[in-house]
């Protein structure tokens, strides 16, 4: 009698072992599926967010300019409405990039504030020039290929450079593209290089923005 309830407690115990490994295995999968989703960037909204800073806030200013004879420059309005979209966008890719990367620390948080520290470098660097252009004479069609391509120029470069840190080849080929882009859409001139660069950078965008959120539901 003891020796079948020695037996009976003894399969119980196995039973509840094996329950409480079974149990153990769900809790770790859904604690890696929880930190897998918080580390994840929400990047759908924000190369949609940039998408709109280019096609909308340049493609404003575009329309400002187009038919200038002479060229002149941007409105005042325009470029303003331009600004305020583009703070908007830093802020919303601020905001997502941190909260992903949350409690995340060492240096994996050393990387983002260099990255975030050279793209306000190379931008203050850029807001510089361009009085300094003035100075020097340069004219309103120099400043305005200057205003719309070297932003671009500058994200470009610290997107690629910083493939060497994140090992990722897709914000490499984003930062190649451009750098491209900023390179050659100075040859549609001080008003056209507004529409070159609202198309060649907010069409790719959303199209990504596109990519990123059907691969996340799937």
């Amino acid at each position: 009698m003891n020796e079948g309830t020695g037996m009976t407690d003894g399969a119980g115990a196995s039973e509840a072992a094996g329950m409480d490994a079974q149990g153990a295995a769900v809790i770790m999968s859904q604690a890696r599926d929880r930190a897998r989703h918080e580390l994840t960037v929400n990047r759908p909204v924000i190369f949609t967010a940039w998408a709109l800073v280019y096609l909308l806030g340049y493609g404003v200013v575009w329309l400002s300019v187009r038919g200038q004879r002479p060229f002149h420059a941007p409105q005042g309005w325009a470029l303003a409405l331009l600004a305020l979209l583009a703070v908007l966008a830093l802020g919303v890719t601020a905001q997502l990039t941190d909260r992903a990367a949350s409690g995340v620390g060492g240096v994996s948080q050393l990387r983002r504030r260099i990255y975030w520290l050279s793209l306000a470098v190379g931008l203050l660097g850029v807001y510089v020039m361009q009085p300094a252009l003035r100075h020097v004479g340069a004219g309103h069609g120099v400043i305005s290929v200057f205003t719309a391509s070297s932003p671009l120029l500058v994200a470009g470069v610290v997107l690629a450079a910083g493939t060497a840190a994140w090992l990722n080849w897709y914000a490499f080929a984003l930062g190649a593209w451009l750098i491209a882009v900023a390179a050659f859409s100075g040859f549609a001139g001080p008003a056209g290089v507004w529409a070159v660069d609202a198309l060649a950078v907010g069409i790719p965008f959303l199209v990504m923005a596109a990519i990123t959120r059907a691969r996340s539901r799937s």
